[in-house]
């Protein structure tokens, strides 16, 4: 313990509180307005609870790793041109709520104080901060939330691409079929991947295309063998490891774009809406997306139809893979899938190593036996739902945001360690863990081919997009307004154009201006 907290400063403190409010007040809205998560095989409640503990205990120092090679906003500036799996849904709501949820559930169970772990707190909600805003730099906000819940994180170099070179589809053609065909297989597939939970395929958007148009950018993440131990061998057939399709939707309003990924339309968004395709793959190892098929329409076809293909029979193995595992297994799949949610950003800076992202950290551990169907639903419903913990009740002339309730999702840091309360400054570095899961095999997939751990680890440290480079990096959107149609601006949107169909070497000038 310790009584001067020499490292925290008031602000520090009152920001925290500030950012913490913020994520409290968007989990509550998400958690009693979205689609209940539920599932026949998997224990989801209960692995999400051991999640969480997973997160409180492991994502301060696994952040602080990852800053000695890669800052967060620039790791956000990296992946705002790539469909992988640090999206709105991942960083906006998964990395702070997950980590606070599991603090919350702690101090309630009498494990912890309100102002232990108080450094961990400050920093992790410092390192979301300055990852949001980055990733947002475009929209100019730190959240879907504040934004009416919508995200238009792509810049305009990037969007005239996707419109550019996308084809038109009509109900019951070729293309139409082929992509809702792929969709629908991938959606199911990314669903199984990651234990029956949406968090391998993301929404972002809309985009206004014209006046009956809106663009919706959908992402499929992790569906070949990646960080995840139970894809290998399962998904050795499929060829990319994250698909980006682009969606021109017709006479179709998209008024909800949320954190979670999930949205909402007037009228409704059937497939009958759909007007136009594209489709992409990236990683950490690509200058940004790369088009797959976008040749002709034919060719796009054809492409969705194999990948539909082989994406079946990924699933059907991995049915079969997880059939034969026993609670323990099905347990901690989930809870690694939950808490791995924000892996990606070890990739990005080249730090992924399998016993940081893959065990159980044995503090968490502790909390197996607890985790019983029964308690886990219930537990899980009083943290985020009824918000009914001990440590969530507050003074009863509060009216809580959605609710009106005395209530509150998370509990603040007390202000009184800067008078010199004790406090613990961290829950400290993780402790060596176990899972019950078959070892990860030493192969992932990439844009390269087929990589080692330590080539892709390599691999990742060594490239930086060219957008990314420090001559493009800060040519923000405020930039290019001024200077479009200078040879600067023009080497800024060549760039990107470089595999386009439609757009190549076209410069920053396009039809609009």
């Amino acid at each position: 313990m310790t009584d001067n907290p020499k490292t925290l400063s008031y602000v520090q403190l009152l920001e925290a509180n500030n950012l913490m409010q913020t994520v409290g007040d968007e989990t509550y809205w998400l958690c009693v307005t979205r689609t209940v998560q539920g599932s026949k095989l998997f224990p989801v409640s209960a692995y999400i609870m051991f999640s969480y503990l997973n997160a409180f205990y492991r994502y301060p120092a696994l952040l602080r790793k990852i800053e000695e090679r890669m800052k967060a906003e620039e790791i956000a500036d990296r992946s705002r041109n790539m469909g992988i799996k640090i999206q709105n849904s991942h960083m906006g709501w998964c990395l702070p709520a997950f980590y606070l949820l599991g603090r919350e559930w702690l101090i309630s169970l009498g494990m912890l104080r309100p102002q232990d772990a108080v450094e961990d707190i400050v920093y992790v909600l410092d390192f979301w901060k300055r990852f949001q805003l980055a990733w947002h730099r475009n929209d100019g906000h730190l959240t879907n939330r504040e934004y009416g819940h919508r995200a238009q994180i792509l810049p305009d170099r990037r969007l005239e691409i996707f419109k550019a070179d996308m084809f038109t589809c009509e109900p019951g053609d070729a293309l139409h079929s082929a992509a809702q065909a792929f969709m629908a297989t991938a959606s199911q597939y990314g669903f199984l991947v990651s234990c029956e939970s949406r968090i391998s395929l993301t929404n972002s958007g809309p985009y206004r295309l014209d006046d009956t148009h809106q663009l919706l950018v959908r992402d499929f993440m992790d569906l070949a063998e990646c960080s995840l131990p139970w894809l290998d061998g399962v998904a050795a057939d499929v060829p990319h490891n994250n698909f980006t399709v682009t969606m021109s939707v017709r006479d179709c309003h998209f008024h909800l774009v949320d954190d979670w990924g999930s949205f909402e339309s007037t009228p409704e968004f059937t497939a009958d809406k759909l007007a136009g395709v594209g489709l992409y793959t990236s990683d950490p190892l690509t200058d940004g997306f790369v088009p797959l098929g976008m040749g002709s329409r034919e060719e796009l076809t054809k492409t969705f139809l194999e990948l539909n293909e082989v994406l079946k029979d990924a699933t059907n193995k991995l049915w079969v893979r997880m059939a034969e595992w026993s609670r323990d297994q099905l347990l901690d799949a989930g809870a690694l899938s939950y808490f791995a949610v924000i892996k990606d950003l070890a990739h990005v800076a080249g730090v992924f190593e399998v016993e940081d992202w893959l065990e159980i950290d044995p503090r968490a551990e502790r909390f197996r036996p607890l985790l019983n169907d029964e308690y886990g639903n219930s537990v899980l419903n009083e943290l985020v739902g009824s918000l009914t913990l001990p440590s969530q009740q507050v003074s009863p002339f509060t009216m809580m945001q959605h609710n009106d309730a005395a209530r509150r999702m998370f509990t603040p840091v007390p202000l009184s360690i800067l008078n010199g309360e004790d406090y613990v400054p961290s829950a400290g570095p993780p402790q060596p863990g176990t899972n019950n899961l078959d070892p990860k095999v030493d192969r992932y997939r990439t844009s390269r081919g087929t990589l080692s751990l330590s080539e892709y680890n390599r691999l990742a440290q060594e490239h930086r997009p060219e957008i990314c480079s420090d001559r493009y990096r800060f040519l923000c959107e405020t930039w290019v307004k001024y200077n479009a149609g200078t040879p600067m601006a023009d080497e800024l949107y060549r760039v990107e154009q470089r595999q386009s169909r439609t757009r190549k070497d076209h410069g920053s000038m396009s039809e609009k201006n």
